[in-house]
């Protein structure tokens, strides 16, 4: 059995559940998502609490357990509390500017690359080499992210580039001159 899959999703006060003919739709403070399941996952809502099984032992079943139940559970975490990803740029004159709804960044290139976010979608300028995605879809924010560090990734020897706040960049030492 899952041990992910079988863990009950607890129900927040001001989020509604609905299930019908295999799709999902969470309500709750921050907006509405709504997402088809697999047709052989049962759902069942009941004490403010949504459980996730499978029909049987097959493999397919086995592997779409712990998912479905990992994706339901962030619907509900995006409608209450939102996903967010922060992304530096770290490089002399890479820098960030917020107009409107556009975002202008400047990375080394001859032109500035201007971003203009998805729908439900959020872009925070802190500072101006900080950019907080935010949004109620973890798989859309995380997606989005990863679109503007492809821009300028980073690279090895200086470390210049788009990176996540928390992540760790692998140096490699540069060339040595002739002796």
């Amino acid at each position: 059995m899952s041990r992910i899959g079988k863990k009950p999703i607890a129900i927040p006060s001001g989020v509604e559940v609905k299930y019908d003919n295999g799709v999902i739709t969470v309500k709750g403070p921050k907006g509405t998502l709504s997402r088809e399941l697999h047709k052989d996952m049962i759902v069942k809502i009941e004490d403010n609490q949504i459980v996730i099984e499978r029909p049987s032992d097959e493999k397919l079943h086995r592997s779409l357990h712990g998912t479905t139940r990992s994706v339901v559970n962030n619907m509900v975490e995006g409608v209450t509390n939102g996903f967010q990803k922060t992304l530096e740029l770290v490089g002399v004159g890479y820098r960030a500017a917020k107009a409107d709804n556009k975002v202008t960044l400047s990375l080394g290139f001859s032109h500035p690359v201007e971003i203009v976010p998805e729908e439900g979608i959020d872009i925070e300028v802190q500072g101006t080499n900080k950019l907080v995605i935010k949004g109620i879809n973890k798989e859309q924010v995380g997606t989005f992210a990863a679109k503007i560090r492809s821009l300028r990734e980073p690279e090895p020897y200086k470390g210049k580039g788009i990176k996540y706040e928390n992540e760790i960049i692998r140096r490699k030492v540069g060339k040595t001159g002739k002796k």
